[in-house]
């Protein structure tokens, strides 16, 4: 009896400090030392007290004093003022207990998400290592890039908070292990900008595109199954909501400026639910963050031979060309966005294409572009407009082609052409100026053409700016 006594009283214990526990001051994650907060804007800071508990905040850069009151379910959140780029300030946040956040920095702040290829780090992944990664990193150190990772967390329970993390200031050893595809286009746009510049990496390898929404948005989607609080995970990257809940909703609502988005290998085999999915993810992020039609910039997937994973299936749909279709299609579709074509850095033996710098700098010329206005530049790959036929030649025409094509005085060699039997033949293709022309003697009255439309291939048009053309086709077949 004596002994249950004890028990009882020690279960009460342990009930009451976990109950002083939850009541103590706590801000979220993101909100550590060395943050970048996005400039001349209302940027929300949250956290955790006691029910009904204030909270103070002072911000050093207009020394102006903030209060807010927890809710019932113990958060609290308030937006702050925040003046053009510059720092290093401090943010005070005090309660029951003070935390000063120091080394904080004003400047634009881009969220970098998708799956392995945006994760695969600079020093590379294991066996799988990156063009020129080693003097990029050496050279890294730079008080105006700060990198912070969101840890990885597979969950189908929602998250309030994500798992403890911190900002740290760009520098060897923590670039080193930081997103590739992430850091090239933050020092992109830093060299460029002169502005600080923040990133946040939430990616996870292998992840499918439903895996990074919510359950409301999936509803429209009935062929998805989503998961309930109970149901086991047995794909911790590829079941649906997992990783929003996990991963993204614990830091929706963080001041930004934008999005990049590389991914779409682990659904290449589901184009065309892709094709819906993918904007209407981005959408609900939209909606979610509360900022509008913030930036988004993807990567379009590059090619690669994908019949040699498992479970090996080859031709129709499982060519990856059909996701890139779709990616290409989307860019008509998302407002205020724009896709990096990487046609021509595919490799056939590795998913994870080792030259990540020209992935950052062709999402970063986007940026700099569309997002921050600087004239002067070609930033965007030519993309397929539409097609006319006179006779047996067929006409490619191209958006953002102004100052023409080029195949670099090499044949053309991938565009084929089909009548209306719907069979593919291997077509002649020329450059007029800023169009292509297509012909084949086996197509008389041609209907469709295709360009580079294979799982792997290494593409043979660009722009004169040297930016690759996306595969592409005309039919819907």
């Amino acid at each position: 009896m004596k002994r249950f006594f004890f028990l009882l009283v020690l279960l009460g214990t342990l009930s009451v400090a976990d109950t002083r526990a939850q009541s103590k001051l706590k801000p979220a994650s993101l909100f550590t030392d060395n943050m970048v907060l996005q400039q001349q804007s209302q940027v929300p800071v949250w956290g955790w007290y006691k029910n009904g508990g204030t909270v103070s905040i002072i911000t050093s850069w207009n020394k102006k004093h903030y209060k807010v009151t927890a809710n019932n379910a113990g958060k609290w959140l308030i937006k702050v003022a925040t003046p053009v780029y510059g720092g290093p300030y401090t943010v005070s946040i005090s309660a029951d207990t003070t935390f000063k956040l120091t080394n904080v920095l004003i400047g634009e702040v881009w969220m970098c998400t998708g799956q392995s290829n945006m994760e695969i780090p600079m020093k590379g992944f294991k066996s799988q290592p990156l063009t020129g990664s080693v003097a990029a990193i050496l050279n890294s150190a730079n008080n105006n890039i700060r990198l912070y990772t969101v840890p990885r967390s597979s969950t189908t329970q929602l998250q309030e908070n994500s798992k403890p993390s911190a900002w740290h200031v760009a520098s060897p050893e923590f670039v080193s292990n930081f997103s590739a595809t992430g850091y090239y286009f933050g020092r992109q746009l830093n060299e460029l900008l002169h502005i600080p510049i923040g990133l946040i990496n939430d990616c996870y390898s292998g992840s499918n595109i439903e895996a990074w929404m919510d359950p409301e948005v999936l509803k429209d989607f009935p062929e998805i199954r989503i998961p309930t609080k109970d149901t086991p995970i047995k794909e911790v990257s590829r079941t649906p909501t997992t990783l929003y809940n996990g991963m993204l909703h614990p830091v929706i609502g963080y001041g930004i400026k934008g999005c990049i988005w590389y991914q779409g290998e682990s659904n290449y085999d589901r184009p065309d639910q892709y094709e819906k999915l993918f904007p209407t993810m981005v959408k609900r992020w939209r909606q979610l963050w509360g900022q509008g039609d913030f930036p988004f910039y993807y990567a379009q997937i590059a090619p690669y031979d994908y019949a040699q994973l498992p479970p090996y299936n080859a031709g129709g749909k499982y060519n990856s060309a059909y996701l890139r279709d779709a990616q290409r299609k989307s860019l008509s579709v998302i407002p205020n966005s724009g896709m990096a074509v990487l046609m021509d850095i595919g490799e056939q033996a590795t998913i994870h294409p080792p030259r990540k710098e020209q992935v950052g700098t062709r999402l970063a010329y986007l940026a700099l572009a569309q997002t921050y206005g600087i004239k002067g530049f070609d930033y965007a790959s030519p993309t397929y407009r539409d097609m006319s036929v006179t006779g047996n030649v067929a006409t490619i025409r191209f958006l953002n082609v102004d100052n023409g094509l080029t195949s670099f005085n090499k044949p053309l060699q991938l565009f084929e052409i089909a009548g209306k039997d719907k069979m593919f033949y291997p077509a002649s293709a020329a450059i007029s100026g800023s169009t292509v022309v297509v012909s084949s003697p086996q197509v008389k009255e041609p209907v469709a053409v295709r360009y580079a439309f294979r799982d792997f291939v290494v593409g043979d048009l660009f722009g004169t700016n040297g930016l690759p053309v996306s595969s592409f086709r005309t039919d819907d077949w």
